[in-house]
């Protein structure tokens, strides 16, 4: 049996996550381990998943009911779980949870105050609503994918951390807790229509200031934040490793200068006709040396050097543990920490990863008058 998260600001709030992949699971992780009780109802085993239960930590924190959405018993214990809970959560393209009887309407009708949370990447409404997609395709229309990669290359996105995380599970929170509070003035519950795209193009929305100022080009690797600045970028070490430099204002663009013992004046740090040649001097500097040469060198330092590391390697930075920004899973691998941190709440733990059907008789006993073995051959 599966346990939830006991403590966190979101203890009391009730969540119910009809079963998904990418942003809605992360939500629901995000959710579990603030204190949210957070019910997943997961589909019948059709084949092994892509992750094996006990390694997906975005399961951890919940309880989880087996339940074929198909059957009407199954939609009306749904139904019932809606009736005493505050938030919905699903990723289906529109029009699905209509289809079973779990849509919008439905569940206003048993619970006004109810939050439904939608995460699509194109949106409720739109040209390509209707169209299938995943992450690439996301911030490639919003114009996020553009500005990352080489200037003469092929654009690199990152994993899908951009689309489906950044600008879809933490806009689908920030959406339903805001909801949620104005629930709690007026009464009246709504539907949050959280899109991937929406989310992606407004992250960009510091950029789009700095290109609206002419400091932004759409061409990747001229800017400042993009690599095009010498003194923002990745460069290799002699054993193939690498080091991130980010030394932006000038007091660290000097002492960055000192720690590399390159003479350049400091004063021309923003004249971008010098970034070519200074690149290269940068870059033949990091190439003298390996990671752990540099990393010890600029080891608290203010010149803003920092490794690239492996998730296995986080594990292992001092930083990382003292933070407990990266923690071991039960079952031998890796997981996030909680975050963020609350001073109410100074130990904050992952909770166990939810084992799928493991809660189902409970849940169903506890919050709904329809019987676990009614459903046993669903």
């Amino acid at each position: 049996m599966t346990e939830t998260a006991p403590t966190g600001p979101l203890a009391g709030l009730r969540v119910i996550e009809l079963a998904g992949i990418g942003p809605v699971p992360h939500a629901g992780m995000l959710l579990a381990d603030l204190g949210a009780q957070v019910v997943r109802v997961d589909r019948p085993a059709a084949g092994p998943p892509k992750i094996a239960n006990d390694h997906d930590v975005t399961r951890r924190g919940k309880q989880s009911i087996t339940l074929d959405l198909k059957d009407p018993r199954a939609r009306e214990a749904v139904l019932q779980l809606v009736d005493g809970f505050d938030i919905l959560l699903e990723g289906n393209r529109p029009g699905v949870t209509e289809r079973l009887g779990l849509g919008p309407a439905d569940c206003f009708a048993r619970n006004p105050r109810l939050i439904y949370g939608r995460m699509t990447g194109w949106g409720q409404s739109g040209p390509l609503s209707a169209v299938a997609g995943h992450d690439i395709n996301y911030i490639s229309i919003a114009g996020a994918l553009r500005g990352s990669g080489q200037a003469d290359g092929t654009p690199q996105f990152p994993l899908n951390l951009l689309g489906d995380y950044g600008g879809g599970s933490l806009y689908l929170v920030v959406g339903v807790l805001a909801a949620l509070q104005e629930a709690q003035r007026t009464g009246r519950g709504q539907v949050v229509d959280s899109a991937i795209v929406d989310g992606a193009a407004h992250l960009l929305g510091n950029f789009m200031g700095m290109r609206n100022s002419g400091m932004q080009s759409d061409v990747p690797q001229q800017s400042l934040l993009d690599g095009g600045a010498p003194f923002y970028r990745v460069y290799e070490t002699s054993d193939g490793e690498f080091m991130s430099v980010g030394a932006i204002e000038p007091q660290f663009f000097q002492l960055l200068l000192r720690m590399l013992e390159v003479d350049f004046d400091p004063a021309r740090q923003h004249d971008r006709s010098t970034w070519p040649a200074l690149g290269e001097t940068f870059a033949q500097r990091f190439r003298s040396r390996s990671r752990a040469e540099w990393t010890a060198l600029f080891d608290g330092s203010d010149a803003c050097v920092a490794p690239i590391l492996s998730v296995a390697e986080s594990l292992a930075h001092e930083h990382m543990r003292a933070r407990g920004a990266i923690v071991p899973t039960a079952s031998g691998g890796v997981q996030p920490g909680i975050a963020p941190r609350f001073s109410n709440h100074p130990d904050p733990r992952p909770g166990a990863v939810a084992a799928r059907g493991a809660d189902t008789e409970r849940v169903l006993r506890e919050h709904t008058r329809v019987c676990a073995a009614e459903l046993a051959d669903t």
